[in-house]
């Protein structure tokens, strides 16, 4: 007897992360497990328009937005990064998605004004992904480990509270870097708590996970959406994929996907939302 597979579907049960997507392919970062697929040019100019962001804010007015997540490729090579922050700040806490490398002392005194003229904070999620420098900087690219922890010691130099982003690339176990890490931060003058790490499963896109299970814990798509150039998506994983596609606009968009990309597998697997934070853990 044949049967047909039907999806899991996943509902948005509230929009409180609203992820913007400044641009798709511009990085100044080339790391081997970037679930991006890049040009060979770094030369890319793809950034989306204030108006595009404006417009997005206002339709979502009536949504219970806990953060806006700025997002990319790498967010900071927007040229209008630094409006584009201010105006998301307006109504509510930003979340800046990046690989610290635009991120000195200079930088971050600027940021923590810029913070200072909001009623909400910035939040930092800084991609790092191995304890060790030559392992980190074979996945992310040479100097790329000390860029980082420069920007770590900047920004807790005027009272920030990052987190460090962390792909577990070599396959350790969230144990394992969870110790190291802690260990690195205590060196640097970073008193870090289990709260300022998120280690997630890596997505081999060379060796896709088929989805095996429909239980899972917490995914992004279920409290967030992410708008890029080309409309709205379920997830960042998704973003301009056309399985992921929710609408054009905010005023009409799908608040239900199918469960059904690898992706998906990745997100199950990770038991927790790979890009969403969790404000009753990261408060704590």
């Amino acid at each position: 007897m044949n049967t047909i597979y039907t999806a899991p579907i996943s509902k948005l049960t509230e929009l409180n992360n609203l992820f913007i997507e400044l641009t798709a392919k511009n990085c100044n970062q080339r790391c081997k497990h970037c679930y991006i697929d890049f040009p060979l040019t770094k030369t890319v100019k793809d950034f989306i328009s204030i108006d595009v962001i404006k417009e997005a804010l206002n339709d979502t007015a009536n949504e219970n937005l806990e953060c806006i997540y700025l997002m990319g490729a790498e967010p900071m090579t927007h040229p209008d990064f630094n409006t584009i922050l201010r105006l998301c700040l307006k109504r509510c806490s930003v979340c800046i998605f990046t690989n610290g490398s635009f991120i000195n002392e200079k930088k971050a005194r600027f940021l923590k004004k810029v913070e200072g003229e909001s009623n909400y904070e910035i939040i930092f999620k800084l991609s790092i992904d191995h304890y060790n420098e030559i392992k980190n900087d074979d996945i992310r690219g040479r100097g790329s480990y000390r860029q980082v922890l420069h920007a770590i010691k900047s920004l807790i130099k005027y009272d920030f509270n990052p987190i460090l982003c962390i792909t577990d690339y070599y396959q350790e176990g969230k144990e394992t870097l969870l110790k190291e890490f802690k260990q690195i931060c205590q060196k640097i003058g970073f008193e870090a708590k289990d709260n300022n790490f998120k280690i997630n499963n890596w997505y081999n896109k060379n060796q896709p996970t088929e989805i095996n299970s429909t239980n899972w814990k917490s995914l992004d798509c279920e409290n967030g959406r992410i708008l890029t150039t080309k409309g709205i998506y379920t997830c960042p994983f998704l973003a301009n994929d056309h399985r992921g596609r929710s609408g054009s606009k905010f005023t009409d968009f799908s608040r239900k996907n199918a469960i059904e990309t690898n992706y998906c597998a990745t997100c199950i697997e990770n038991q927790e939302a790979l890009f969403g934070i969790n404000f009753d853990l990261y408060k704590d």
